[in-house]
């Protein structure tokens, strides 16, 4: 068999599409595998460059293929697709794959270790606990607006009124309501005690690594910003400068520029929405407190709201926040706030 220098594979449950070609481009072979053959048969392969779709199992199947001795890169679907040329099937999928992780400029998936991939666990099961705190806190509120009875916004005002609602005498409140109400009453207590549990598992696993611990140290990141960051990226050093990661966050202004005018829009917004999202909101708590402190930052801040507006600073922030996180994650510093 001719060497193979490139190998592009479709992921999927059961079945998976290899595409192959040598260093001139050609194709060498198709194949289609089942789960319990892939391993085998890219272990007997000499050393080539494997392209994947980062999508589920691909993080697995690279630091597999990676201890067979290949190199692997994963890239987004989205910039995968512009290189199926006909119709969409695995065959198709898999020659794109193999053509697009040769282009010089391709933007590739960090690769994940077992430990990132723990930590994003934790991340995502707690996102989706609050998801739920905050569909059945709608539904106390949908089921007690019924009856007349409004409540103020806030999950702690909801906490700290509904007793007081459910054991008032039933004039508005009929006593199958109120029955009702103290079992969603029950179920909310219960989100709140594991949500508690998997903050307590985040802040444990920040103390326990150093890359976390240095980034603590920004103002405007805690446990939950620190630990996303350190699952989604790693170290960092997948991204060339510090505006990648910005970038990669969708942190940097949008463009639609033409004929050498340069038109700047609202950020982006790709990328990963979570991780964004904590940054953005550290980035409100630092803003909150500003008029206490006089540092270089602080006053940078003021006069950004001056010119610009509290949102954008907002953001401003956050940005600014990426490229310092970047830095101390690539060059194993900690951060020094300049009086």
């Amino acid at each position: 068999m001719t060497k193979i220098s490139v190998l592009g594979i479709d992921l999927a449950k059961n079945v998976f599409q290899l595409h192959g070609v040598d260093e001139k481009g050609k194709t060498v072979f198709q194949k289609r595998l089942s789960r319990n053959k892939l391993a085998e048969f890219i272990c007997n392969l000499p050393a080539c460059l494997i392209g994947m779709e980062a999508c589920g199992g691909a993080h697995y199947w690279a630091r597999k293929f990676q201890s067979f001795g290949h190199e692997v890169k994963l890239m987004s679907p989205q910039y995968v697709k512009p290189y199926v040329k006909t119709n969409k099937n695995d065959r198709n999928d898999a020659e794109a794959i193999a053509e697009a992780v040769t282009r010089p400029s391709m933007r590739f998936v960090p690769l994940k270790c077992l430990e990132q991939q723990d930590m994003q666990a934790v991340h995502r099961i707690r996102s989706r606990l609050i998801s739920e705190r905050t569909g059945l806190v709608n539904q106390i509120r949908g089921l007690l607006a019924e009856y007349g009875v409004v409540v103020a916004q806030g999950i702690s005002r909801l906490r700290n009124a509904l007793p007081i609602l459910i054991d008032a005498p039933p004039t508005q409140i009929t006593p199958m309501a109120q029955s009702l109400c103290w079992d969603l009453f029950d179920q909310l207590k219960s989100l709140d005690q594991r949500i508690a549990q998997y903050d307590n598992k985040i802040k444990e696993l920040c103390k326990n690594s150093q890359i976390c611990l240095r980034l603590l140290q920004v103002e405007g990141v805690g446990p939950l910003t620190a630990s996303a960051l350190v699952a989604a990226v790693g170290d960092g050093k997948v991204f060339k400068k510090a505006r990648q990661l910005s970038a990669y966050l969708g942190l940097v202004p949008r463009q639609s520029s033409s004929g050498g005018k340069q038109v700047l829009l609202g950020i982006s917004k790709r990328g990963n929405r979570y991780l964004r999202s904590l940054l953005i909101h550290g980035a409100r708590a630092v803003l909150k407190r500003i008029p206490e402190k006089s540092t270089q930052l602080s006053h940078w801040l003021k006069d950004l709201i001056q010119r610009r507006g509290y949102n954008k600073a907002c953001v401003a922030l956050a940005n600014k926040n990426a490229r310092i996180l970047w830095a101390l994650m690539t060059k194993e510093t900690h951060y020094k706030v300049r009086a």
